[in-house]
């Protein structure tokens, strides 16, 4: 066999070693202490969106006049 035969098959066996291993590594744990449907991030879940701080004279939608008064009719 010739040197590229050998070099071509111990890639492919490393190759599919590594795969293996990284196969292994990655496959989620699977627990046996119960079903309590923890996604196990941790932490203290806040709901609440951000503070965003906005220019001057820029205000939120909601933060807007409740009531709308009509305006005059203009005359052209």
């Amino acid at each position: 066999m010739s040197s590229l035969v050998v070099d071509l098959v111990l890639c492919g066996f490393a190759y599919v070693v590594l795969i293996y291993f990284v196969a292994t590594m990655t496959k989620s744990k699977i627990s046996r202490r119960g079903n309590n449907n923890d996604d196990g991030d941790g932490g203290i879940e806040d709901f609440t969106p951000p503070k965003i701080d906005l220019p001057p004279g820029v205000i939120w939608p909601a933060d807007g006049p409740k009531a709308k008064t009509p305006s005059d009719p203009l005359e052209v």
